[in-house]
């Protein structure tokens, strides 16, 4: 399938989802908005630093996931460099976890079909084992595993799964900035995670990556939160989530409005990260996941080093959070602004043994869609 039939091909095949209703997300006002174009003059290095970003913030974090902040910080103090990982004989090397598995298995897979084609990506993510998988994914596999076809195994499920992995969806449609992007995301996300909150959130983020790209500077803090909002507000249709913190437990609602109340409550009074991701919890599920991410960057987005050393250090769930903030701070400040340290760490895995994979994608990636 050549990229114009796939892009023919994915919007019928979502204009036909909203029609029935087979996708769990609202046809907001985003699905007709044309990106605007990229500078010409615009270094691959903003794409590298983006998926890169995403890269180093998920094997920063992930010897330590599931661990409290303070359990962390007792065990390893502040964490600023790739830990010793007993997976590699105590070397200080950066693991990948399923984050980094499965945005480059997207990316690998739309470099094999020339453009995004959704029930490849799918069946892509159920060729090999996946590290460290969630429960939402693993219901897809299993569902997949069954004989269900692809746009109907996706669980309805607000976890971080689908964000963690949809920074590629950029890729294709660097040189056209058509509302392709759009259509590509929302099929994308569905794949795992067929929930309104977390389809709005990828739109939502993607779209913000995208904005990023074209910034010569960092946006002031309420950017992140003006924008996230904008975008996911006109795309959530469910609102019945609900929190697990205790400081929220009377929420009943969408996303989007937690996200503005929550964050905005938090940079009013000031809060550090470590206090604002407490009070909202800080695990895989998008109601602490997306607060974080927001506020991560609201604190520390001029600053990408630090706003991943946060992100590992002050949350639960770090590989994922580190890894969506990563792919923001690097889109915004290209791979000039991770330390060379970090990078040079990465083992670059995708798989069990193919040392260095995430480079010579990123090079292919380069010919196949930049200058």
């Amino acid at each position: 399938m050549n990229e114009t039939d796939a892009v023919d091909h994915n919007r019928a095949l979502l204009e036909d989802m909203f029609r029935t209703g087979a996708i769990d997300v609202r046809r907001g006002p985003l699905f007709d908005h044309v990106p605007s174009q990229m500078p010409s003059d615009l270094p691959f290095s903003r794409i590298e630093g983006m998926l890169l970003g995403l890269a180093v913030g998920d094997a920063l974090g992930n010897t330590s996931e599931s661990q409290l902040p303070t359990e962390r910080m007792a065990r390893y103090g502040e964490i600023r460099d790739h830990l010793p990982n007993n997976r590699l004989s105590g070397r200080r090397s950066g693991l990948p976890s399923d984050d980094t598995q499965l945005a480059f298995w997207t990316l690998e897979q739309m470099l094999a079909d020339g453009a995004f084609v959704p029930q490849n990506v799918a069946r892509r993510f159920c060729q090999e084992r996946i590290f460290g998988i969630g429960g939402s994914v693993r219901a897809f596999l299993s569902n997949m595993k069954a004989g269900v076809q692809w746009d109907r195994a996706g669980p309805k499920s607000a976890g971080n799964g689908a964000l963690m992995r949809i920074a590629p969806m950029l890729l294709p449609h660097l040189r056209t900035g058509s509302t392709a992007l759009w259509t590509d995301t929302a099929l994308s996300a569905m794949i795992t995670h067929n929930d309104s909150a977390s389809i709005a959130a990828c739109l939502a983020f993607v779209g913000m990556l995208w904005r990023l790209m074209q910034m010569t500077r960092a946006p002031e803090p309420e950017w992140w939160l003006h924008t996230y909002v904008e975008s996911a507000r006109g795309l959530e249709q469910n609102e019945t989530y609900r929190s697990n913190a205790p400081a929220f437990a009377e929420y009943c609602g969408t996303l989007w409005r937690f996200v503005r109340d929550a964050v905005t409550r938090a940079h009013d009074l000031h809060w550090s990260t470590l206090e604002a991701c407490n009070t909202w919890y800080s695990g895989a599920y998008l109601f602490e996941t997306m607060p974080c991410v927001i506020y991560i960057l609201m604190r520390h987005g001029h600053d990408p080093e630090e706003a991943i050393i946060r992100a590992v250090n002050d949350t639960w769930d770090n590989d994922t959070i580190a890894a969506i903030v990563g792919a923001a701070v690097g889109a915004l400040h290209g791979r000039r602004g991770l330390p060379e340290r970090w990078v040079k760490g990465l083992l670059g895995r995708t798989a069990e043994a193919d040392d260095g994979q995430v480079f010579p994608l990123l090079e292919r990636a380069r010919r196949a869609w930049w200058h």
